[in-house]
């Protein structure tokens, strides 16, 4: 799957682009009235996708961000590095899993997070971008792309 377009991490265009296809994958996500539509992208440094990912992809209990980093790490891929781009902020806290998506990145070594939309107080309080940042992550957020990732989540607006 690693091959580099010319979109680099770190970069505003590399950044909008890669953070436009999670959005993207995001509409890949089965429906759900219990959870947010959620894409994420696993890319290298030179540009190479290491991995993507949508919430409930494989598993109704799948995060975008799980998905994509157990696909990295099935592939024996590494994400030290790397950048994870996601429709919507890292979640700190879950209760489908034990261990939310920001300890599951921050574990992984990466150390760049790029998000579109902070996560609404809807389901769980959100937090996974100041955690992350407490933690030595970078996280960059792009709040033009935000209205993108809320409309593939317009069915929880009565939330």
């Amino acid at each position: 799957m690693a091959t580099a377009t010319g979109f680099v991490p770190g970069r505003p265009d590399g950044d909008r682009h890669w953070l436009a296809v999670a959005v993207e994958l995001s509409r890949a996500c089965p429906p759900s009235e219990t959870a947010f539509s959620v894409g994420a992208v696993l890319v290298g440094p030179g540009g190479a996708v290491i991995s993507t990912g949508y919430s409930r992809e494989g598993d109704p209990k799948n995060h975008a961000e799980e998905s994509a980093l157990a696909k990295a790490t099935a592939a024996g891929a590494e994400t030290a590095g790397a950048t994870i781009y996601s429709s919507l902020e890292p979640c700190l806290t879950r209760v489908s899993r034990p261990v939310s998506c920001a300890r599951l990145i921050a574990a992984a070594g990466i150390r760049r997070v790029v998000i579109a939309w902070r996560e609404p107080p809807v389901f769980q309080p959100g937090g996974g971008a100041e955690w992350l940042q407490r933690h030595g992550v970078t996280v960059v957020e792009y709040p033009e792309l935000a209205a993108a990732a809320r409309e593939v989540n317009d069915h929880l607006a009565g939330r």
